[in-house]
């Protein structure tokens, strides 16, 4: 098996230019191999009489540093490199993959690919075929610039990381019950070539760093507070004074201590500002899945059929894109989807009404819109299905916070997200980590137990404004689920919403 030469430089750095020439070398043979190697497979593929053909090849390295109060739970390094194979036989796609670059391995899975699809092609009901597409080719552009890169940076400074934003927390925090700080990496290579010629290699990143403090109320009911950052970051985002961990576990041990004090959510219907977390997480599980291409092409999504109609109002668009500026907004870098497409700006929703889906090559062609990017795939183990990359709301016109919460005039406003509920139909139950009456225009005082319910194609209707920053939340922990392929990174965001007529559950 080939081992993927290290692409951290800093070691060549005192041993002269000769050395620096011949490692940089080294490197470029080993892509080289990898990328013929993809090419073989292909070839094998083509040559049993596939139609189309993808070969791709991943070697990521995950880091995850988990500490609870006092005790270090995990402290875990894991490496994911291996060989995945698609072959489409009239419309069907056969998939394999493999471990090893052993050229009878590679030849194996390539032909179960192929067989597998010959034989699922006889008797397959839904058939998704494509033409074929320019080729493409990556460029060094593709891979995000960071200053620190974490394959710089040693465990101990990690550990120091998840310690510090732990003390920070503490020192702010009241009757705490429980403490958790986590630490988590995903980066390395990616490469793809296909039946169209495209070639395209570049480098995956994401980073994570979050804590969650757990308090207690005189009564014994259990609050939260939570602060992170994640995406795809050099770990010199830890250095600024936002994103410090000191900042951040100050922020999360404060939220929990001002929870001891919260009073019950209200249950009923209220106009509401919902934060940025939050109304990512509408945009993401209660609409995003919904204009997923695959169950569209099945009929099972209520967006079947209603590109062109009205289904929101007019102060609602939602976006879905790998290519966002991570520096202004925050997120998911992703240049190419699974299937090498390019990825790009999809408006799913342009002010209120049903513009496009979120496709692979297959169902793009079925339902005659363009590729979005959007097939994707946890690991080399999968084939990619259409799923999100970073998936928002679009900016309105209010100046902020103060400006929204004068807009809401009397209401609750819904703070970060501690899970829920959806169903296929857009049906959602959610739960705030914390939450504030707002009264006048004012915040008022805490709520806890801020649960949200209804149906997100009934919200779109009664979005009424948002604020101008779009901030877009995504991370190594959590992530999406879909087609038992999970966690997958995503990012989840838009700007602040006010809301009218949402329904809130009260205290559970």
């Amino acid at each position: 098996m080939y081992v993927v030469a290290n692409t951290d430089m800093s070691h060549y750095a005192t041993n002269g230019p000769h050395q620096e020439a011949s490692g940089l070398a080294e490197i470029r043979l080993e892509e080289k191999l990898l990328i013929d190697d993809l090419k073989k497979c292909v070839r094998i593929g083509e040559s049993l009489g596939a139609d189309f053909v993808e070969a791709r090849y991943e070697d990521l390295s995950l880091r995850t540093l988990e500490r609870t109060d006092e005790t270090w739970k995990e402290i875990q390094v894991k490496s994911r490199m291996g060989f995945a194979i698609t072959s489409y036989v009239d419309g069907v796609t056969g998939f394999s993959f493999t471990p090893s670059s052993e050229i009878s391995e590679l030849r194996s899975a390539a032909e179960r690919s192929y067989t597998m699809a010959k034989a699922s092609a006889v008797a397959a009901k839904l058939k998704l075929p494509f033409e074929a597409e320019p080729p493409v080719k990556s460029k060094g552009s593709d891979t995000a610039e960071v200053k620190i890169h974490p394959r710089e940076v040693s465990l101990e400074e990690k550990t120091e990381l998840v310690n510090r934003i732990v003390e920070a927390s503490r020192q702010h925090g009241e009757n705490v019950r429980n403490i958790r700080g986590l630490y988590g990496e995903l980066h390395g290579s990616k490469m793809l070539v296909n039946s169209d010629g495209s070639e395209i290699d570049w480098s995956f990143l994401v980073v994570d760093l979050r804590c969650m403090v757990v308090s207690a109320t005189i009564a014994g009911n259990m609050v939260l507070g939570v602060d992170g950052k994640g995406g795809t970051y050099g770990l010199e985002i830890f250095k600024t004074d936002e994103f410090s961990p000191e900042t951040m576990g100050a922020n999360a041990g404060t939220r929990a201590k001002e929870q001891l004090e919260a009073k019950p959510c209200p249950a009923g219907k209220f106009r509401t500002l919902i934060d940025e977390t939050l109304v990512g997480v509408l945009a993401h599980e209660s609409f995003g899945h919904l204009s997923e291409a695959d169950f569209v092409v099945r009929e099972t999504s209520p967006l079947t059929g209603k590109i062109g109609k009205n289904i929101g109002s007019e102060q609602t668009t939602i976006i879905d894109g790998g290519r966002i500026d991570v520096k202004e907004t925050g997120g998911l870098w992703l240049p190419y989807d699974d299937q090498g497409t390019p990825t790009g700006k999809t408006t799913i929703l342009e002010k209120g009404v049903l513009k496009h889906y979120l496709h692979n090559r297959g169902t793009a062609a079925k339902l005659g819109q363009k590729p979005t990017g959007n097939a994707r795939a946890v690991s080399f183990v999968f084939p990619p299905i259409p799923r999100m990359t970073n998936t928002y709301f679009a900016p309105g016109n209010l100046a902020g916070e103060d400006e929204a919460t004068e807009v809401l005039g009397n209401g609750i406003y819904a703070v970060q997200t501690q899970g829920g509920q959806v169903q296929s139909d857009g049906s959602f139950l959610f739960k705030a980590i914390r939450g504030y009456v707002v009264e006048k225009g004012e915040i008022k005082h805490p709520i806890r137990e801020v649960s949200l319910s209804g149906n997100i194609l009934s919200l779109l209707k009664h979005v009424e404004a948002g604020t101008r920053k779009v901030i877009i939340r995504s991370g190594y922990f959590g992530g999406c689920g879909k087609g038992d392929q999970s966690p997958l990174p995503t990012g989840i965001g838009g700007p602040m919403l006010v809301v009218d007529e949402v329904t809130f559950g009260g205290a559970a």
